[in-house]
């Protein structure tokens, strides 16, 4: 399939494909190691956010990561890949630790969306979003946010506040799904297609709009060789990009990331 004849809707297709790679296939290509933390310390250790400390060469991260599942079995594991609050309290007790050892912060974006249920919503689904965008917004230390599949409403940019933010060719990035949006603003879901086009969720729109940093390119269809390859980009732009920031003060890091989303900006009729 030629990505360049692609439509929206097709792009949103792929990034829900369940044989996509998933996050932890990511970390486990990139990282040298990889060891996974868990636990929120406070009630429990929700597995569709995944923990941990990986290395590059002789560099030191602190990954945080969206999980999907690949069967019923995997997907009630990890509840579809979207998050209660427990997973992001375990993100921000992670995020702290990596400042604390002034280990960067790598993310992976993949879900639907943070867990809508009524108990989520009891536990403080909102506060925990927001508790971690706040984090995230004055962390000192670089962060780096890579959409490798749906990033979609608050649960994806709950762990996509940071310093650079990269996207897959065929991920897509929204405030909430096509479907939804249809429902929503034109009362009549059957409309998917067009809202899809509409919302200009893809990476190159996206990148065009200045919300993201730079597109990795890929295949629409990714086999064995052609996802090694897609990983050691990211791999790249993660090195690099630390190398960078590294460099830089504390009280810059956080400046460099707070310039960031003072820059974005405009309007666009739809």
């Amino acid at each position: 399939m030629d990505s360049n004849k692609l439509t929206a809707w097709d792009v949103v297709e792929i990034a829900r494909n369940p044989k996509r790679k998933t996050s932890l296939d990511y970390i486990l290509e990139i990282f040298d190691e990889f060891i996974e933390l868990h636990g929120d310390r406070i009630s429990t250790d929700d597995k569709s956010i995944v923990c941990g400390i990986a290395t590059i060469d002789d560099r030191s991260f602190t990954v945080i990561a969206e999980q999907k599942g690949r069967n019923t079995k995997e997907n009630i594991e990890r509840n579809f890949g979207m998050p209660n609050p427990s997973s992001y309290r375990k993100a921000i007790r992670f995020m702290k630790e990596a400042e604390k050892f002034n280990r960067p912060v790598i993310t992976f974006i993949d879900t639907k969306g943070a867990y809508p249920g009524i108990e989520a919503e009891k536990k403080g689904q909102g506060e925990a979003i927001a508790k971690s965008m706040f984090e995230m917004a004055k962390l000192k230390v670089p962060i780096i946010s890579i959409v490798i599949g749906e990033g979609s409403s608050g649960g994806a940019l709950a762990i996509g506040v940071a310093n650079k933010v990269y996207m897959l060719e065929n991920a897509v990035y929204s405030i909430l799904s096509p479907e939804g949006y249809s429902s929503i603003l034109w009362k009549d879901a059957s409309r998917y297609k067009e809202a899809a086009e509409k919302m200009k969720l893809t990476a190159k729109d996206l990148f065009e709009l200045g919300i993201i940093d730079d597109i990795i390119n890929e295949p629409a269809e990714m086999d064995e060789e052609t996802f090694t390859k897609v990983s050691d980009n990211i791999k790249e732009h993660i090195k690099k990009d630390i190398s960078d920031m590294c460099s830089l003060d504390k009280k810059d890091v956080v400046e460099h990331r707070y310039q960031k989303y003072r820059k974005i900006k405009g309007f666009m009729e739809v």
